[in-house]
């Protein structure tokens, strides 16, 4: 599934890249023009590394992210919860895909992380996708989210959490994503940086089927060196309770 042409999701990280793009590009022109080759070949690379980002920012993410749906075995009526949604790339990918499901996406909405990002925006986007009726935003931080435990069927995460400063304050939001999860959901986390410490701590906590890979060059934040790394991981399904019984029937028999 595309994206609407008259949704907007914005450039993460504010206006930065593209501000950034315009000045390499600017200092490019003027290299070539005054004939300097040095400045001319730091402004090619410069402006060849923001302009992979920004394809990242614009169109990368939201291709990969459909693909990564595109292989969940969603029935339509899942409720789904996004980490740090912003405006809604995710969510409302995922939207999509529901009938009598809903998305919930969860943000702070700060401007830093990703221009023009607010409930308002989101809002518009899901409009435009024609899924407003299946998405709920919600102001909340991910560290202290406000459901019951066991709440969500899916619960998705991209390039937000690295944003939260402290190695605790993460763990605390991977043991909230881990607590709102049902049994037998499923959670997928595209981040920069700290990946390896979410995979660790989803062991701690007692996740299956936990995996970590790369994402390819669409989601480059410049160049390889600036990856992104998904980390996925199903939660166990509890045994049922009749079942445990009966185990510990036929244990205590066997002393």
């Amino acid at each position: 599934m595309t994206a609407s042409p008259k949704a907007d999701y914005g450039f993460d990280g504010g206006y930065v890249l593209p501000g950034a793009a315009l000045a390499s590009l600017a200092l490019l022109v003027v290299a070539a023009v005054l004939h300097l080759r040095g400045p001319m070949l730091a402004g090619a690379c410069s402006f060849l590394i923001l302009a992979v980002a920004l394809h990242t920012s614009r169109r990368g993410k939201l291709l990969v992210w459909n693909e990564l749906v595109d292989q969940l075995p969603l029935r339509g009526s899942e409720r789904v919860l996004d980490l740090g949604c912003g405006r809604g790339a995710v969510l409302l990918s995922v939207a999509k895909r529901l009938t009598s499901g809903r998305a919930v996406g969860v943000d702070l909405w700060s401007r830093v992380d990703q221009s023009g990002n607010s409930a308002r925006a989101l809002r518009r986007n899901a409009a435009a996708e024609a899924v407003a009726g299946r998405i709920e935003p919600l102001t909340a931080d991910m560290r202290a989210l406000p459901f019951p435990a066991d709440t969500f069927d899916l619960i998705v995460s991209n390039i937000a959490i690295h944003n939260i400063k402290g190695r605790a304050g993460r763990a605390q939001a991977i043991d909230e994503a881990v607590r709102v999860l049902r049994p037998g959901g499923r959670l997928l986390v595209a981040d920069l940086s700290f990946t390896r410490a979410y995979s660790q701590r989803l062991a701690e906590l007692g996740m299956a089927e936990i995996g970590r890979r790369s994402l390819g060059w669409r989601m480059w934040w410049g160049g390889p060196w600036r990856a992104t790394w998904l980390v996925t991981t199903k939660k166990p399904e509890r045994e049922p309770r009749a079942a445990a019984s009966r185990g510990l029937e036929g244990a205590g028999a066997g002393r």
